[in-house]
C-alpha cells in the first residue's frame, strides 16, 4: 500500500466529487483538483533530484497545500517532517537538526520564523513558500511540473512516510517515524471503530502536524470530503451546519468550548453521525452533557503519536451507560483494544497482571499501526519498544472483559504520606462541579507529606466557584487524603498539540528549586 495512491484512486472513480473544503481560504477542491496538484508536486520533487528517504519539512497551519505535500511525499518515497508551528524558533531548530530535511515548505504566516531558521539551518537546499502575499516559490515550482511520476523504485509498505513529533508531555519532543504500513493499519483500526460510510463528510479540527491528519486521510481513502479548519469553537459549529459534517475528532477541550458557545442550541447539527473524542480522559459528567447536546453517537479513542489509536470505547458502550444505566463505570474507561491491535497490562518486569479491575500496571501495545521508532534516536526507541511491544508510560487497571481504565501517566502519580494518589481520579471528582470547564491536578512539594494535591481549574463562561466548593466536591467523592489542599483558578491550561494538558509546565514552578527528582 502507498498512501499517496488515495487521491489517484478517487480522481479516477469520482473526479468531480469534492475532496477538500478549505474553510480558511474559502476554496473548494474536487478529487481531480487534488490529484492534479499532488501529481504536479510529486513531479517537482523528482525534478529537484530528491531521492527516496529524504525529508520534506512543513511549517503551516491546516491547508489544502499541506495535505497535498503529504500525498506527494508518499507517492515519491519522501518523508514528510511535520513541524509544530506553535514552537519557538529555537525549538524548531532542534527539530531540523533531528530531521535534516532537504526541502522546507512554509505558509506566508510564518515568514518571520523562517527568516530566522534560514540563518542557522544547514543542508536545506530548497525553501518554498505559499499563501497570500508569499514569494510565490511554491506555486512557481508546481506550475512548470507535469507528467506522470517515475520514481524508479517501489514505494510503500514498510518504507518511511512521515515524522510526527510527540507533544513533549515529558519534556522532550521526539520524532515518531511512521511507515505507509503503520499509517494504513491505523486507518484500518479507525475504519472499524468509526464505521465510516461513503457519504460521510469529515471535519479536521486537529492540526496536520499531528495524528489527526491520518484520520482525515482515512476518510479520503473512502472517497469522502474533508473540511479543513483551524479550530475555533463557533466556526466549528458553523461548518457542521453549512457543510453537513457527519464526523469529527474533538479533544475534550474542543467539545467543552463548542458546548459553551452562546446560542449553541440554534445551530443545525443534525448531519452529525458520530463524534470521536480523545486527547485525555473526559469526565463522565461532560460525556453525558455531550450526548445530550450533540445529536449523534460518541466514541472514545485512546492513542499516542507513537501508536495512532490503540483502544476504543464504542458507541454502544456510551449509549448503554447513559440510556440504560448499564456498566456506567465504563464511561471512565478508554475501552478495549482496536481491531488490529493487541493491548496488555503488565508490571515493571513485563508480567501480565490480573484482570481484576484493581491491580495497576503499565499499558503496552503490539500493532502494525505502531511507529517504526523514533527518528535518529535508537536509544529512545529501545527504551520504548521491547520485544515488539510498545511501552506507553500510562498506568491503568483492566477488567475481565478487557476494558482499560487509565489511572495516570506514570510520571503524574502523586505520593502523599506514603499513599498513591492518581490525578485522573481527583480530576473526575472535581469535574462533577457544574461550573468546571476543565481541570488538572498535580503534586507539589510538601514538607510534612512529601507531596500535596493541587488543582488548577478553568471555569465555564459566566459561572463561578470558590476554592472551598472545589475541595468540598472532591471530598464528597474521594477519600479525604485525595482531595486537593489548594486550588488555583486559571483562564486556560497549557496543552500539547494533541490537546493533552502539559502538567510538566504546571509542576515546574513548584519543583524547580526542590532537590527531589519528579
Amino acid at each position: 500500500m502507498n498512501i499517496g495512491s488515495i487521491p489517484a484512486k478517487w480522481a479516477e472513480l469520482t473526479p468531480d466529487k469534492e475532496a477538500v473544503i478549505d474553510a480558511t481560504t474559502g476554496t473548494r477542491y474536487t478529487y481531480y483538483d487534488l490529484e492534479n496538484h499532488v501529481q504536479r508536486l510529486a513531479c517537482a520533487f523528482i525534478n529537484q533530484g530528491l531521492v527516496k528517504g529524504e525529508r520534506i519539512a512543513v511549517l503551516s497551519q491546516n491547508s489544502f497545500e499541506y495535505l497535498a505535500v503529504y500525498y506527494a511525499c508518499a507517492r515519491t518515497g519522501l518523508v514528510a517532517q511535520a513541524l509544530n508551528w506553535r514552537l519557538s524558533v529555537s525549538e524548531l531548530e532542534r527539530l531540523l537538526v533531528n530531521g535534516k530535511p532537504s526541502v522546507f515548505i512554509s505558509h506566508k504566516d510564518f515568514s518571520n520564523e523562517v527568516g530566522e531558521l534560514k540563518k542557522s539551518a544547514k543542508g536545506i537546499e530548497v525553501w518554498l513558500e505559499y499563501g497570500d502575499g508569499s514569494d510565490g516559490s511554491y506555486e512557481k515550482l508546481i506550475e512548470v511540473s507535469h507528467g506522470l511520476v517515475e520514481v524508479g523504485i517501489p514505494v510503500g509498505g514498510e518504507d518511511p512516510f512521515l515524522i510526527l513529533y510527540t507533544g513533549g508531555t515529558t519534556g522532550e519532543a521526539k520524532g515518531a517515524l511512521h511507515s505507509h504500513n503503520s499509517v494504513w493499519f491505523g486507518m484500518l483500526n479507525q475504519t472499524i471503530a468509526e464505521r465510516i460510510v461513503p457519504w460521510d463528510v469529515y471535519m479536521l479540527t486537529g492540526q496536520m502536524f499531528h495524528i489527526p491528519v491520518v484520520l482525515a486521510m482515512n476518510y479520503q481513502a473512502h472517497g469522502c470530503p474533508v473540511v479543513l479548519m483551524n479550530f475555533d469553537a463557533q466556526l466549528a459549529l458553523q461548518l457542521i451546519q453549512k457543510e453537513k459534517v457527519s464526523a469529527f475528532l474533538g479533544v475534550t477541550t474542543m467539545l467543552n468550548w463548542m458546548m459553551a458557545v452562546e446560542d449553541f442550541e440554534k445551530y443545525d447539527l443534525s448531519s452529525l453521525r458520530n463524534i470521536q473524542y480523545g486527547g485525555g480522559p473526559m469526565p463522565s459528567r461532560v460525556i453525558k452533557e455531550a450526548l445530550e447536546k450533540f445529536p449523534c453517537s460518541l466514541i472514545q479513542g485512546y492513542g499516542q503519536t507513537e501508536g495512532t489509536t490503540m483502544t476504543f470505547l464504542s458507541q454502544e458502550d456510551h449509549a448503554l451507560a447513559i440510556n440504560d444505566g448499564m456498566n456506567t463505570e465504563r464511561l471512565t474507561s478508554c475501552g478495549r483494544e482496536g481491531f488490529v491491535t493487541s493491548v496488555r497490562l503488565v508490571d515493571s518486569e513485563g508480567n501480565e497482571i490480573p484482570k481484576d479491575g484493581k491491580t495497576k500496571g503499565e499499558i503496552i501495545v503490539k500493532s502494525q499501526a505502531n511507529m517504526i521508532g523514533y527518528f535518529e534516536r535508537p536509544d529512545l526507541t529501545a527504551e520504548t519498544i521491547k520485544n515488539g511491544w510498545m511501552w506507553t508510560g500510562d498506568l491503568a487497571t483492566w477488567d475481565e472483559d478487557g476494558y482499560f481504565f487509565i489511572v495516570d501517566r506514570s510520571k503524574d502519580m502523586i505520593i502523599s504520606g506514603g499513599e498513591n494518589i492518581y490525578s485522573v481520579q481527583v480530576e473526575e471528582a472535581i469535574a462533577k462541579h457544574p461550573a468546571v470547564l476543565e481541570t488538572a491536578v498535580i503534586g507539589i512539594p510538601d514538607d510534612e507529606w512529601g507531596e500535596s494535591v493541587k488543582a488548577f481549574v478553568v471555569l465555564k463562561p459566566e459561572m463561578n466557584a470558590t476554592e472551598n466548593e472545589i475541595i468540598d466536591i472532591a471530598r464528597k467523592n474521594l477519600a479525604s487524603y485525595q482531595k486537593p489542599k489548594s486550588v488555583d483558578f486559571v483562564t486556560e491550561l497549557p496543552k500539547a498539540p494533541t490537546g493533552k494538558i502539559l502538567k510538566r509546565e504546571l509542576r515546574e514552578p513548584f519543583w524547580k528549586n526542590d532537590d527531589r527528582n519528579v
